[in-house]
């Protein structure tokens, strides 16, 4: 008997279950039925998103304060729920897509049928489905200082061992006309290139790399420059190079030449010669009648790197 009473429970209760699962499954179909059915439907919404400017000419600066740009979307509900849940609720215009026009002074205009074009891609939808509220969108742009300065590479090039640059690397232009506000302008004297960063360098290289605007403090119609660098493998060269001083009273050196070591490309090793070097004597120190005279390299090639010159003072001789 009681073997029975236990089946007829556990039936009961599997029965139960049944109900609770199928009520719920019909609850949750029915709750699905109703979102799709008011989802589908159109609603009106008032909203706002930020303008922002993109594409201003060089030569001058949008002054005006961030606008808050208000219309109505007569949309479906699924377009609705995905306007409300964007993050980014700005429209980016770039003034060279638009006809923007002069009003009066700084202050320009272009319709906001621009900006509704921008929201009707963002959000999938048509642009007929957006009122704005204002007709035109007002703004004012500012004329900015220029400058011309020249263009300084920046790089941290680490070269393979016993190579390195040969000469000044080229930059093309070597100057840029540059905008900005005058108290920015005024402090400006070069503007740098974006960080060239290259590791065991042995070959000649040639890219083109875009300029540091100082995060758009700066504008400029010249977005990057191209760069030539020319690399070489070097090698030690000691080289004596005699010590002349023109005029009088003549003068005899001891010792007479001044020892150079530098680094010399291997293709100018065999053309390098004396008297591409120059060394000066401090004749200020003649006239002091000192024992000694600070002797000083004064020029050489370009391409050499000096890694030392002695002597750095020399006796001397006045010859009658």
């Amino acid at each position: 008997m009681s073997n029975r009473l236990d089946s007829i429970k556990q039936k009961t209760e599997r029965k139960n279950e049944r109900s609770v699962f199928t009520f719920v499954v019909f609850l949750a179909l029915s709750t699905a039925a109703w979102f799709l059915v008011k989802l589908s439907e159109n609603y009106v919404t008032q909203t706002t998103f930020s303008l922002c400017f993109d594409e201003v000419p060089a030569d001058k600066w949008i002054s005006s304060d961030e606008q808050q740009l208000k219309m109505s979307l007569n949309i479906d509900g699924f377009h609705t729920l995905r306007c409300k849940m964007l993050r980014d609720r700005s429209v980016t215009i770039p003034l060279n897509g638009v006809s923007y026009r002069l009003e009066r002074g700084n202050v320009y205009s272009f319709s906001s049928q621009y900006v509704a074009e921008k929201v009707a891609e963002m959000l999938d939808i048509s642009t007929s489905d957006i009122t704005m509220n204002d007709a035109m969108v007002y703004f004012t742009m500012d004329d900015l200082k220029s400058k011309v300065v020249p263009i300084v590479f920046y790089s941290d090039l680490k070269m393979q061992r016993q190579y390195g640059l040969y000469g000044i690397p080229t930059i093309d232009p070597a100057s840029v006309t540059i905008y900005g506000p005058e108290e920015v302008i005024d402090t400006v004297r070069s503007v740098r290139t974006q960080k060239v960063a290259k590791s065991n360098v042995s070959d000649d290289f040639s890219e083109s790399v875009g300029l540091d605007l100082l995060d758009g403090k700066l504008h400029s119609n010249t977005k990057e420059v191209r760069v030539t660098v020319d690399v070489e493998k070097y090698t030690e060269m000691d080289i004596e190079v005699p010590i002349k001083v023109a005029g009088n009273p003549k003068l005899r050196f001891f010792p007479e030449t001044v020892k150079v070591k530098c680094l010399v490309a291997m293709k100018d090793y065999a053309s390098i010669v004396a008297d591409d070097f120059a060394v000066s004597v401090d004749k200020q120190q003649l006239n002091a009648l000192q024992p000694l005279l600070d002797v000083q390299l004064v020029s050489w090639p370009k391409t050499v790197q000096v890694l030392s010159s002695q002597p750095d003072k020399v006796e001397y001789l006045i010859v009658q």
